[in-house]
């Protein structure tokens, strides 16, 4: 049973096999819902600048004079939004770029973050954008990227959520603390909710 998580991980896979024999780069970012406050708009473009910048042959002087200039300042602040985005508008320039963001549903800025992918993906023609979460959030992205967005809908098929529940049941390292009344009422509930919550996520999409 596929999560998230993994489809991300497969595609990132995928797009780092491919890049170590074509010419272009790939950055990934996981939101992490312990972490919320520290993955501010800002943070999250500066890391995947900073793994864009690493693929590259070498660092563009544009990027370097900035990020001097900034250390000379009162105090050393990092670089603002306005210049990662200029500074990725110059990675891309030099190679094609693949932005992968993963489990976007738990960013807590997410129309900020949405704004400034929107303005990245209008400077660099050589940018694509790779994101994965929950459907609630889709009408969100096609309204900041009107016109960019391409979805595809994963859920979960019944057989596979009990092909991974006996898995994980078979692997249970105190067996004897469940009798057969538990493990059955466990098999029969949860692929039943799983689909439920499928089928309103669905209607949901349908009414917006």
């Amino acid at each position: 049973m596929l999560t998230s998580r993994d489809v991300s991980s497969l595609v990132i896979d995928n797009l780092c096999n491919q890049a170590s024999g074509q010419n272009f780069t790939v950055s990934c970012f996981y939101f992490d819902f312990a972490a919320q406050n520290e993955q501010s708009p800002t943070t999250i473009l500066g890391s995947l600048l900073k793994q864009l910048v690493f693929g590259l042959d070498e660092i563009p002087e544009e990027i370097s004079e900035a990020y001097e200039g900034r250390k000379n300042s009162i105090g050393g602040q990092g670089p603002q939004m306005s210049d990662i985005l200029k500074m990725l508008q110059i990675t891309s320039d030099k190679k094609p770029a693949f932005i992968c963001i993963d489990a976007l549903d738990e960013c807590a800025h997410l129309a900020r973050l949405l704004d400034s992918l929107g303005q990245l993906l209008q400077q660099s023609p050589g940018t694509r954008i790779f994101m994965t979460g929950r459907p609630h959030i889709l009408p969100e992205i096609e309204r900041h990227l009107a016109g960019g967005v391409t979805s595809i809908s994963i859920s979960p098929k019944s057989n596979d959520v009990v092909t991974y529940l006996h898995s994980r049941l078979g692997a249970d390292t105190t067996p004897d603390a469940m009798d057969s009344t538990p493990k059955a009422e466990i098999l029969r509930k949860i692929p039943s909710d799983i689909s439920e919550m499928y089928v309103k996520a669905a209607t949901l999409r349908e009414i917006l």
